[in-house]
Parts: structure tokens; sequence; C-alpha cells
């Protein structure tokens, strides 16, 4: 017993049996029940002919009182000696419906009546020459006492012939009732059955598809089924098997595609560098010449020893730049290599323009000549956020607006605090009435809205609410992985914060970002 795993299989055969085995039964007691009702209605036949033959005596005993022929008292006796073989034949069945003193009477009764029929046909044969008072009155006292004799036969057998009517009328409304309740009970026994059968069966695969659709959403998270069955229970450990892979793997593109992202930034960062690079190159350069030019004029005039070699004020402005751009570099370097640290989330209070502009920075040298990038920012707006993770969401929105325009356009990041339950647009709801996907953007809490505006062509709305599902992409074979904006959406949530969107082709897209400004409780 202590192996005894459950099954849906094992579950699924018992309540097959335990419905055969009723069917068996109640099909038994039904067959039982009918050779019951079949034994009835046999013993109430014999009873009905005995009634039916106590008839014909009496009909041929008063034909043969009235017109005294032979054939007439022979059919009377012969109807008398069927009904004594009946209660002989049939006795069991006579005793079913009538007390023993009463079989006993209708018994005496039936010989009595023979004795009185068989003297009466003898003295109407011995006086039918000579017809005598003594003779007639002698007749009359025996047709009354033939007649009492009659009476009470029939009216015996009539009673036991409805007694034994009724009697199996009841049983065929007891069999009636029997039958019907039998068909309910096994029908609700069966509804019970397949119901049982099917929750066994449907609730988990139910669970699993509601779990399907959060995975469908990108969530990995393993899936819990409450129940014991095996077929489930392996069913849960192959699909959380798959999950965990799944997840792996994602986190392989993922990473790849923070890849793709650093080697952007290397390229926005190598153009960055080359500025402060090519100024302190320049000033270094300078420098040297200066001094050079000071070293020749101070051998070819040596009473000039001692004197200003180069220029010191010039030389310190010299030296200030190659230390201002080496600062620069500095930064930048310092910039990059925060991106590219893997370490754990931690939200810091970051000023939000600042940040913008230095992920912009990294990006520089991807813009094209005709694409314009705006800031709308107050200077002392500040978010709480992981720098690393919220500079790479910014990175992605803005490289998808870059990738969308081809030629020219413009992108324009604005920012402003959202106090709770301040409406943001003109519809009743408050919220954006101009997004027609709200993700999970309410009005209940201080946000800062950040909205990310692009020129571009602008997104179909059949494809619109997919922007967002992981491997999603409208980019050819090989030219992109479709998890840019899907990381976007999940850098957000981690923030505690959500992401819409709105765009109609031909009038560009505005994506809106709320973070909160309080950690949720």
């Amino acid at each position: 017993m202590a192996n005894y795993a459950p099954s849906i299989r094992k579950k699924i055969t018992l309540g097959y049996f335990a419905i055969v085995l009723l069917i068996i039964g109640l099909s038994l007691f039904a067959y039982l029940e009918l050779s019951y009702i079949e034994q009835k209605v046999i013993a109430g036949e014999a009873i009905s002919e005995f009634f039916d033959t106590t008839l014909e005596i009496r009909r041929f005993e008063k034909n043969y009182v009235l017109y005294t022929q032979r054939p007439d008292y022979v059919e009377n006796r012969s109807y008398v000696d069927k009904a004594q073989a009946l209660l002989e034949t049939n006795k069991a069945a006579f005793e079913a419906i009538a007390q023993p003193a009463t079989l006993r009477i209708l018994r005496e009764q039936l010989s009595r009546y023979r004795d009185l029929m068989a003297h009466y046909a003898l003295l109407s044969r011995s006086q039918s020459a000579a017809y005598i008072d003594e003779a007639q009155l002698e007749k009359m006292k025996l047709e009354g006492m033939i007649r009492m004799a009659g009476k009470t036969i029939t009216t015996t057998a009539e009673e036991m012939s409805k007694t034994e009517r009724q009697k199996i009328q009841r049983l065929l409304n007891t069999s009636q009732s029997v039958l019907l309740f039998s068909l309910v009970f096994l029908s609700i026994i069966t509804i019970a059955v397949g119901h049982f059968l099917s929750r066994l069966v449907v609730r988990p695969l139910k669970m699993i598809e509601r779990n399907m659709e959060v995975i469908a959403e990108g969530n990995f998270d393993s899936i819990k089924i409450d129940s014991k069955d095996r077929e489930i229970a392996s069913l849960t450990r192959a699909f959380n098997k798959m999950l965990r892979e799944l997840e792996l793997r994602q986190r392989h593109i993922v990473q790849s595609e923070k890849l793709a992202s650093l080697g952007t930034l290397l390229s926005g960062v190598a153009h960055e560098l080359n500025n402060p690079l090519s100024n302190i190159s320049s000033s270094n350069q300078i420098l040297l010449e200066e001094m050079q030019e000071a070293r020749v004029s101070q051998s070819d005039t040596p009473q000039a020893a001692g004197g200003p070699f180069p220029d010191p004020a010039f030389a310190l402005e010299l030296l200030s730049q190659i230390s201002d751009q080496a600062e620069r570099a500095r930064n930048i370097v310092r910039s990059l290599l925060e991106f590219s640290r893997d370490r754990e989330f931690q939200k810091v209070v970051l000023p939000l323009k600042k940040l913008l502009e230095e992920t912009i920075r990294f990006i520089k040298g991807q813009v094209p000549p005709n694409v314009t990038i705006t800031l709308d920012i107050p200077d002392d707006l500040m978010i709480p956020a992981d720098k690393q993770r919220i500079q790479r969401a910014f990175l992605n929105l803005i490289k998808n607006a870059l990738e969308e325009m081809l030629l020219n356009g413009s992108i324009t990041i604005t920012a402003h605090k959202h106090t709770a339950h301040e409406k943001s647009g003109a519809d009743e709801s408050g919220i954006h009435n101009y997004l027609k996907y709200r993700g999970k953007c309410t009005l209940e809490e201080d946000t800062v809205d950040i909205q990310v505006v692009d020129t571009g062509p602008g997104i179909p709305a059949d494809i619109l609410p997919k922007i967002f599902d992981p491997f999603f992409t409208t980019k050819d074979v090989g030219k992109g992985s479709g998890l840019g904006l899907f990381i976007v959406h999940e850098i957000i949530e981690e923030h505690g914060g959500c992401i819409a969107v709105d765009s109609e082709p031909g009038r560009g897209t505005t994506f809106l970002i709320q973070l909160p400004l309080k950690e949720r409780t």
C-alpha cells in the first residue's frame, strides 16, 4: 500500500467497473422481479380459469334445471371435476391468496355441490314418468340447496380472482416504481461518476491551459497542479522540465541580445571616445611643439637660460584640457562598464535627464544624420531605478525607433511627475485616452510618466498587442530576435511600473512608461 500511486487510468477503470456492476445488479434484480411477476401471472391465470369454470358450472346448472337435458348435466359435472382438479394442481397459488379454512370450505362445497347435482339428476330421471307432489317438493328443495352451494363456490372464486388481480396490479405498480427508481438512480450514479471522472481529467488540464496562457505571455514559472494522479504528475514534471529548458534557452538568447546591445554601445562609445582622445592628442601635440620650440630657442640664445619654457599659462591650459578630456573618456568607459556588468537588481535614485543623455551618447554613432533626438525633461526630475537595467530599456526603445525610421525623422522624449488619480488624458477613465494598449497602467499611485514619441511609419493595429511578446518580430529571418521590446517590458515590470503604446500606420508611435515614485507595500 505504501507504493500505491493513484492514476487516472485506475480511477476511470474503477468507475467503469462500478457502473458495469451496478447495471448487472439492476439487471439481475429486474430479471428476478420479472420472473416473480411471471409466476404470479401464471398463478393468476389458474385462478381466473377456476373462476371461469365456476361460471360454466352455474350456466350448465341452470340449463339442466330448466330443460332437464342430459348433456347439460354431463357438462356441469365435467366442469365440477375441472374445478376440483384446478384446486389440487395449483394448490400453492390458491394458498397464497386464500386462508386454509376458505380453501377447505371451497373443496367441501364443490364435493357437496357434485353430490347434490347427482341426486337431482337421479330424481329427475326416476320421476319423469309419473309426476307426484312429494317428488316435486324434494326437487324444489334440492334446487335451492344447489343454488346456495353454487353461489358460495362462485362468490369464493370471484373473490379469489379479484384478490389475485389486485395483487398482480400492486406488483406491477411496485415494479414500475422500482424500475423508474432504478433508472433514475443509475442515471444519477452515471452522471456523478462521469462528472467525477471529467473533473479528475479536465480540472488539471484546465489548470495546465491557464498556465500555458501565462507562459505564452512570457512567464516561465513552474506550474503547480494539485493532483496526485500519476499521469498528471508525470505531465507536470515533463512540462516543468520543458519550461526550465525554455527559460534557459531564453536566457541565452537574452544574453545574446544583451551582447548585441553591447556591440551597439561599443560602436557609440568608440565614436564618443574618439572626441576626447583627439582633443588629448591635439593638446599633447601642441604642448610638445611648444616645448621643442622653447628648447631650440634656448639652445640658440644661451643668455635666455632660465626664461619661460614654454609659456606656463599656455602650458597649464593645455594640461587642463588634457585632464578634462581624460576625465571625460574615463566617465564614458565607466558608464560602459556599469552597463555591461552583470549584477543584482538594485534601485537607486537617479536623475532622469542625465541618465537619458548618457544613454543617447552611447548610441550617438548609430543615429542617422537626418534624425534628431530631443529631450524635454526637468533637470531635477529623479526616478528610483536600477541604472544598468533602466538604461538597457531606454536603449532598446530608442534603437527600436531608429530602426523603424529609414532616412529622417525625430524622437522626442518627455517626462513629468504624475500624481495619483490625476487624469492623464481627455477620456472619462483618466488613463491616456490615446493609448490603445495600456498594459497594467493605472492612476492609483504617484508615478513618473515618460513618453518616447517617434515619427516612424507606425505599427498596424493587428500587430500592436503582440509587440511585447517574446520572439515576436516583423523583421526578416536573421535580422531580429524579437526580444528587444520584450526585454523593455520585463525591465519596466521589474521596476514595478508599466508600459503602454499607441501607434497608427503613417503617424508614428508613442510609448508611455510609468515608474512608481514609491516602493509598493
